[in-house]
C-alpha cells in the first residue's frame, strides 16, 4: 500500500520539487514524469529527465526503499533494464543495473498527505470518505460518471467474448444465452443461463411458430416438469409433448431444485419468466439484427412488449389456480434490467468489434434514457445526496461503489485524489504542488 501511495505522490507531482538531486549529487530536473504503465514492468513508462547536462528517456520505477529493487528481483529481470531513475522514499543501498549505478531520487512530500491518505484507509464508514462527502460539490463525482460507466462495460467484454467464443463467433445464440440469464435477474441467473445452454437457439428456432411447443422444450429442460406426477390440463400436455421432443432432438435437462422461488414476488418466480420467455422467442425473429437496427429505446421498449401464454394469466405455478386473474405482462423493471443488463453490453461488445464507434455511443445513450436503478446500493448514495437521473448514473455509481470504495482505492478516485490533496500549500514552498 506505501508503494502505490508513492506512485500516487510521483503521478500528481506532489513530492518536493525544490533543488532536485540524486543521491549522488547530481542537479536532476523532471521533465516528464511518464505514464502509469497498468502492466508489468516498470512503473512509468516514457519518463524524460535531465540528470546534469544529458537528457534521458525511459522508464521510472518506484519504491519505499531503494533495496525492494533486489526484493522484488527487478535486477534479473529484463524489463526493467532501460529503468533511468529510481525513485525512492528511502535510499538504503546503491543498484547497479548494466554495470553501472542507477540513478536515485530520494523524495520528501508533506506530511499531512499522507495523513489524509490513511484516514480514509483507517475509516469503518459505508464509503470511506463518506464524512468529507459533504464539502464537495456533487459535480465532482459527475464529472466522472462517463469514464466509470465505460470502465463497467469494457469489465464485462471480456466475460461477453468468451460466451462468444464458446458459440463460435455466433451472437445470435450469445444474445440468447445473457437474455435467458437477465430473464432470471440475480436470483435464478445461474439456472436460466444453463437453460439457454441446454436447449440451443437453432432447436428453438424450428419451433418458433409453435407458442405450445416452445414452451414444452423451455419448461421440460428446466425440469420443472419433473416436480409431480399429476397435474392439469396444460401441465399433463407440456409433459407429453416434451417427452416426444427431448427424445427427438437428444436433450438433457437440468434439475428442478436449481430453481429458487423462495423469498421471490411471485410475478418473478422462474414459471412466469420462463413462459414470458417463450413468448418472446414466439413472437421474434432476428431479435438480435433487430436490436441492432433499432435506435430508439421506444422502438426496443416494443420488441419486448410480450406476455405469458392465457394459462399464466390465473397462474404463478403449476397446477396452482392464484386468486388473482391478469396477463404476466414483461414489466418496466423487468425490461430496463434487460436493457441495463444483457442489451446494452453486448451493443457495446458488438460495436467494438466491429469498430463501430456509433453502436458504442448508441448504448450509452440508452442507459441515459433508461430509468435508474433502484437497490440498496443507489439508495444509499441518495441519502449522501448523490441523486441518479438515469440508469447511466445508477451504473456509474455502482461502479463506483464496488470497484473503488469497497476496495478502499481512494487514490485512484477522482474525489479521494481530492480530499487526499487538500491541503493547504506553504508560501514559502512554491515547488509542492
Amino acid at each position: 500500500m506505501k508503494e502505490e501511495f508513492l506512485q500516487f505522490i510521483w503521478q500528481q507531482g506532489l513530492f518536493t520539487k525544490y533543488n532536485l538531486k540524486t543521491t549522488d549529487g547530481q542537479p536532476l530536473e523532471i521533465i516528464s514524469a511518464g505514464q502509469p504503465n497498468t502492466d508489468s514492468g516498470p512503473d512509468f513508462f516514457n519518463a524524460k529527465i535531465r540528470i546534469g547536462e544529458t537528457i534521458w528517456a525511459g522508464n521510472i520505477e518506484i519504491h519505499q526503499k531503494s533495496s525492494h529493487w533486489l526484493l522484488h528481483k527487478h535486477h534479473a529481470d529484463a524489463a526493467y533494464d532501460n529503468v533511468v531513475l529510481h525513485v525512492v522514499e528511502q535510499h538504503d543501498k546503491p543498484i547497479v543495473v548494466k554495470n553501472h549505478e542507477l540513478p536515485t531520487l530520494e523524495i520528501t512530500y508533506q506530511a499531512e498527505i499522507l495523513e489524509n491518505y490513511e484516514q480514509l484507509l483507517r475509516s469503518a464508514k459505508w464509503i470511506s470518505c463518506e464524512e468529507q462527502l459533504p464539502k464537495y460539490d456533487p459535480f465532482l463525482i459527475r464529472f466522472w460518471f462517463s469514464s466509470l460507466m465505460i470502465e463497467r462495460l469494457q469489465s464485462k467484454t471480456g466475460e461477453i467474448l468468451t460466451i462468444l467464443e464458446q458459440n463460435k463467433n455466433n451472437w445470435n445464440e450469445t444474445f440468447y444465452q445473457l437474455l435467458a440469464r437477465n430473464f432470471g435477474m440475480k436470483t435464478n441467473a445461474l439456472p436460466f443461463e444453463l437453460l439457454a445452454k441446454s436447449l440451443p437457439l437453432q432447436v428453438l428456432s424450428k419451433h418458433k411458430n409453435d407458442l405450445f411447443q416452445i414452451e414444452a422444450l423451455l419448461f421440460g429442460q428446466s425440469g420443472l416438469l419433473n416436480e409431480t406426477l399429476l397435474g392439469d390440463d396444460y401441465f399433463l400436455s407440456l409433459r407429453k409433448e416434451y417427452s416426444y421432443l427431448y427424445k427427438k432432438y437428444s436433450l438433457n435437462g437440468l434439475e428442478s431444485h436449481l430453481w429458487k422461488f423462495m423469498r421471490l414476488r411471485p410475478i418473478n418466480f422462474p414459471t412466469v419468466r420462463i413462459a414470458q420467455l417463450a413468448m418472446l422467442i414466439h413472437h421474434s425473429s432476428a431479435l438480435f439484427s433487430r436490436i441492432l437496427e433499432t435506435e430508439n429505446p421506444e422502438g426496443l421498449r416494443k420488441l419486448f412488449d410480450v406476455k405469458a401464454s392465457s394459462y399464466w394469466d390465473n397462474h404463478y405455478s403449476f397446477n396452482k389456480v392464484s386468486k388473482v386473474n391478469h396477463p404476466k405482462s414483461l414489466g418496466e423493471t423487468a425490461f430496463n434490467n434487460l436493457v441495463i443488463n444483457t442489451i446494452v453490453p453486448l451493443l457495446f461488445v458488438y460495436g467494438d468489434q466491429h469498430l463501430d464507434q456509433a453502436m458504442k455511443d448508441r448504448a450509452l445513450h440508452l442507459l441515459e434514457k433508461t430509468a435508474p436503478e433502484s437497490n440498496q446500493i443507489i439508495r444509499k448514495w441518495e441519502e449522501l445526496g448523490i441523486e441518479s437521473r438515469s440508469a447511466f448514473e445508477t451504473q456509474a455509481l455502482l461502479q463506483l461503489k464496488n470497484t473503488y470504495c469497497d476496495h478502499k482505492k481512494c487514490l485512484k478516485c477522482q474525489l479521494g485524489a481530492r480530499i487526499i490533496t487538500s491541503i493547504k500549500t506553504p508560501e514559502d514552498e512554491p515547488t509542492v504542488q
